[in-house]
């Protein structure tokens, strides 16, 4: 390896490593700001966050490495040619290109690592996740009771008290309903005062309570409704103590399996496998639809021609009437003329019902395709966007000649924005069937490739592009060559005497 290969390989790995952890961290922050209501107040612990964080850290990768590369490679070729090195190597008789070249393979080795995560490692951090993430939001609160208010978070309790003691955590005038025989409010206990715990593995409660009374409705049996005396049992007590199960106050894990039918959790084998079985199926539902329609909604008694269900009558050549309609129409009575119609316009209605029904159907077995789809071609799509990025970040950044963060972070967030705006729409149109699967999901790929490609031919030309000098001359040119054209017309045509 020569000398220039290791000075420009140096020169962009430390901004790529410092710039991917950067995008990183705000991808996560990203989440965190999206789920912190579903986060917070669950009394979870340090190492249930960490989890969270790691798998979720892990599905962003292929989403932060386009964006790492275009910012790093802004920076590199930015710093060099702001510190006059490009300059230097171009006047050595080294070219551009040849300066991009190992970087080039580097990029290439990038996206290689990329398709690796997007295929094997992002699906089960996804999947990791998302299950995670869903016996997160099972989990109840931690017990708060708020004094002047009902608290119902205990299965079959509904408490309430009228103070708390911060310091000593004592309760004042505790009001307690039992439900847990879902009967309604038949048991109540009142206490002047009592204190409440939870025991070291969280699976109940304790109650003490003191100085109250405890409520009982008895059930009457082989009464009638005028002889009911309703009669209840009251036991006075001076400490009583109560324990109640707690459930759904722990974190639940469940099995893996939950989402692993969901699109973001398949590899490129697993996304071929559910494109292809999906697709038979519905095939299969959209022949049955023709097949219902052909044999009960278009012809009521079945195809007088052709016997009901068979593969011919299934054609559109044998949906054809034998007989005259308008021939028999004609040869009714007035009254049984209005019935007949009456009853064809009902057919129809019934019908076309039939038929937009079956078509939303339709539809959205497309629309769960399609998601496979999109997942099948993110997998390349995020790989190649690297190579994309670093085409329009290396020849813009010897352009513009300025490093550090400020310029090329505002110049890649703006070239990051296109990106994303025109995948998320080229995707909302594939997903509604309206764009072709191929020319949608890579439509941003196809567009950013010739502004790569023009500009490393600027840059290679040394264009100055970004010189504002250049513009104004250029609008000068015009302003004068109107002026000329205006001057000529107004003398060559000179008004008649």
């Amino acid at each position: 390896m020569k000398k220039l290969d290791k000075f420009v390989l140096k020169s962009f790995i430390g901004p790529l490593i410092l710039t991917f952890f950067i995008v990183l961290i705000i991808l996560i922050l990203q989440f965190l700001w999206m789920y912190i209501d579903e986060l917070a107040g669950k009394g979870l612990q340090l190492k249930i966050l960490a989890e969270l964080l790691f798998h979720f850290s892990l599905t962003f990768v292929p989403t932060a490495l386009p964006l790492a590369v275009l910012l790093a490679s802004l920076m590199t070729f930015g710093n060099m040619g702001e510190f006059s090195e490009l300059t230097a190597l171009k006047s050595s008789g080294i070219p551009l290109r040849r300066i991009m070249l190992p970087l080039i393979f580097l990029v290439a080795i990038v996206c290689g690592i990329s398709f690796f995560f997007s295929n094997n490692i992002q699906p089960v951090a996804y999947r990791n996740a998302r299950t995670l993430l869903f016996d997160i939001r099972k989990k109840r609160p931690e017990l708060n009771i708020q004094a002047g208010t009902f608290n119902n978070e205990v299965d079959g309790f509904s408490l309430k008290i009228a103070s708390k003691d911060p310091f000593s955590n004592r309760l004042e005038k505790l009001l307690i309903y039992d439900h847990r025989d879902q009967s309604g409010n038949k048991s109540v206990t009142y206490a002047d005062s009592g204190y409440m715990k939870v025991t070291p593995d969280e699976s109940g409660m304790i109650l003490t309570l003191f100085n109250g009374y405890s409520y009982n409705d008895i059930d009457e049996k082989n009464v009638t409704a005028s002889n009911k005396k309703f009669p209840f049992r009251r036991d006075h007590f001076r400490e009583q103590t109560i324990v109640i199960a707690l459930s759904g106050f722990d974190l639940e894990r469940t099995k893996e399996d939950l989402f692993k039918v969901n699109s973001s959790t398949q590899n490129i084998s697993q996304l071929l496998f559910f494109i292809d079985s999906i697709g038979e199926y519905n095939t299969i539902r959209r022949e049955n639809y023709f097949r219902d329609f052909n044999t009960t909604r278009l012809y009521v008694n079945g195809n007088p021609k052709k016997k009901a269900g068979s593969a011919e009558s299934l054609t559109e050549k044998t949906i054809q009437p034998v007989f005259d309609s308008r021939k028999l129409l004609d040869s009714l009575p007035y009254f049984a003329k209005s019935q007949v119609l009456s009853k064809a316009v009902e057919s129809v209605k019934f019908g076309i019902n039939y038929l937009l029904q079956k078509e939303e159907y339709i539809h959205n077995d497309t629309k769960v395709v399609r998601n496979y789809q999109i997942d099948f071609h993110k997998k390349f799509t995020l790989a190649f966007a690297c190579l994309i990025f670093f085409l329009i970040g290396a020849p813009l950044g010897a352009i513009i000649r300025k490093g550090g963060l400020g310029t090329p972070a505002v110049i890649s967030i703006l070239f990051f924005v296109v990106y994303y705006v025109i995948s998320i729409t080229a995707e909302k149109f594939v997903k509604e069937d309206v764009f072709n699967i191929v020319l949608g999901m890579w439509a941003a790929i196809i567009l950013l490739l010739p502004v790569g490609i023009f500009l490393t031919y600027k840059a290679t030309t040394d264009s100055a592009i970004f010189n504002t000098e250049t513009y104004i001359l250029f609008f000068r040119r015009i302003k004068n060559l109107v002026y000329r054209l205006i001057f000529n017309i107004k003398y060559e045509n000179p008004p008649a005497e």
